[in-house]
C-alpha cells in the first residue's frame, strides 16, 4: 500500500547501504554497455555511485568488466549546463558482484547486491538503476520521504509510474519481501509492490531511464567517454 508524499520537511541522519544495478543486456540499445554511456562528461556509473555518495557501503551488481570503473578519477565537462556534471577527483570505494545465472532481472540483482554487503546491513538500502543519468536529484527527497514516514521506504513515481529503482527501502522489507521468493526473473512490481512505501512525485524527470536510442539522445548521452 502506497502513500503519497507530502511536502518537503527536515532529515535526520539516515544511515543506509546502497545497491547500483547494472547488468541488464541493454537490447534495445544493441547490447551497449548503459554504464559506460557518457552524459555531461560522466558515464553512467560514476553518476549513480555520485548519487550514492552518501552511503555507507556500495555494491555494483554487473560484469567483471565493470572493476576498472570503480574509484578511479576521472574528469567531468559539463555539455549542457543545466544539470550539474560528477565533479572531478575518485568515485565513491564500492565492491562488484553478480547475480547467478547473469541477466536474472532487477529482483535477482538486487538479491546479490544485498548479499554482498557487508554485515551487519545498514538499516536503510538506497537502489537505483545504472541508466538513470539524473538520480543523483532524487536521493534528498527520498531521504525527506522516509524521515518523514518512514514505513517501508520511498521511491520516485513518474507520470503515475512507480519507480522502483530510484527508491530508498528499509532493509528489513526488502529481506522479508525476498524471503521465499525466486529472485530471477521476478518484477519489482511484486516485491516492493505490496511494502508500504511512500511515492515521491516526480515531474522534473529524474527518474527518467535510457532504454531506447531515443532515451539516450533526450536524456543527452554522448558516444565519447
Amino acid at each position: 500500500m502506497t502513500r503519497p508524499a507530502a511536502g518537503v520537511a527536515g532529515t535526520h541522519a539516515l544511515v543506509y547501504d546502497a545497491v547500483i544495478l547494472a547488468g541488464g543486456r541493454a537490447t534495445r540499445l544493441d547490447g551497449a554497455s548503459k554504464a559506460d554511456l557518457v552524459v555531461d562528461g560522466a558515464p553512467l556509473l560514476d553518476r549513480a555511485l555520485t548519487a550514492s555518495a552518501a552511503a555507507r557501503e556500495v555494491v555494483v551488481v554487473g560484469p567483471p568488466e565493470l572493476a576498472d570503473g570503480l574509484g578511479k578519477a576521472r574528469p567531468a565537462t559539463p555539455r549542457h549546463g543545466a544539470v550539474p556534471a560528477v565533479p572531478p577527483g575518485p568515485m565513491p570505494a564500492a565492491r562488484l558482484t553478480r547475480e547467478e545465472p547473469p541477466f536474472g532481472g532487477p529482483v535477482a540483482g538486487l538479491a546479490a547486491g544485498l548479499r554482498a554487503l557487508p554485515a551487519p546491513g545498514a538499516p536503510w538500502v538506497l537502489v537505483l538503476a545504472v541508466d538513470v543519468p539524473y538520480a543523483v536529484h532524487a536521493v534528498t527527497a527520498l531521504e525527506h520521504a522516509v524521515s518523514r514516514e518512514p514505513g517501508d521506504g520511498a521511491h520516485l513515481v513518474r507520470d503515475g509510474r512507480a519507480q522502483w529503482l530510484v527508491g530508498l527501502y528499509r532493509r528489513a522489507a526488502l529481506d522479508a519481501a525476498l524471503d521465499g521468493t525466486d529472485a530471477h526473473g521476478a518484477s519489482m512490481r511484486r516485491l516492493v509492490g505490496a511494502l508500504r512505501c511512500t511515492e515521491v512525485t516526480d515531474p522534473a524527470g529524474w527518474s527518467d531511464d535510457i532504454d531506447t536510442p531515443a532515451d539516450a539522445a533526450r536524456l543527452g548521452v554522448r558516444p565519447d567517454r
